[in-house]
């Protein structure tokens, strides 16, 4: 059970990468260095290092006030297509018991997959369409909660990581269905 509490943790985390790269790094820090929650084996031992901690801290703030400026917004979505599943590879290989039970390889790759598709989700689907029904004003809000989200997603992965695995999949599922029930009004309007 080890093993799978781990896994679902890192898919959890790489998925809350997917809406904010630094979030789920600093939290996986912060617990591996303070608690004895997660364990980083080497080389994502160096996470916990003070230098890094600070240094995401201050990439949190840089992204937090980018996140929340109209068309900074946007440059910042941009750059973050390859931040996000960048660090959902990372946060995904280096969670808890993981990168022992699992190739490198496909740690870091299934890290990449779940991460991309959050922010392709997020930045393709989401923001566009609440750009467009609120004419921006809702960027905001929607970013502070897709913050607060990734936070505790980020700490309920290790807390709890059989729930978080539900709720990602029943999210993904409604993501899904509302994609799929969009295409069909759209075809049925033609």
């Amino acid at each position: 059970m080890d093993a799978l509490s781990g896994i679902l943790s890192a898919f959890g985390l790489s998925a809350s990468a997917g809406l904010n790269a630094y979030i789920p790094l600093l939290v996986v820090a912060l617990l591996a260095r303070f608690t004895n929650l997660i364990k980083l084996s080497h080389p994502w031992d160096a996470l916990t290092s003070g230098w890094v901690i600070g240094l995401l801290i201050v990439l949190i703030a840089i992204e937090f006030f980018a996140d929340k400026v109209p068309a900074i917004n946007h440059i910042n979505d941009l750059i973050q297509t390859f931040v996000r599943p960048a660090a959902g590879a990372i946060i995904f290989a280096a969670s808890a018991r993981v990168i022992t039970d699992i190739h490198p390889v496909l740690a870091l790759s299934c890290g990449l997959l779940v991460a991309g598709t959050v922010h392709a989700v997020k930045s393709l689907a989401v923001r566009p369409a609440v750009t467009a029904t609120t004419g921006g004003a809702g960027n905001v809000p929607v970013s502070i909660a897709e913050d607060i989200l990734s936070t505790l997603l980020s700490i309920l992965s290790v807390v709890i990581p059989l729930l978080i695995a539900m709720i990602v999949i029943l999210f993904t599922s409604w993501v899904i269905w509302k994609l799929w029930r969009r295409a069909n009004q759209e075809r049925l309007r033609s």
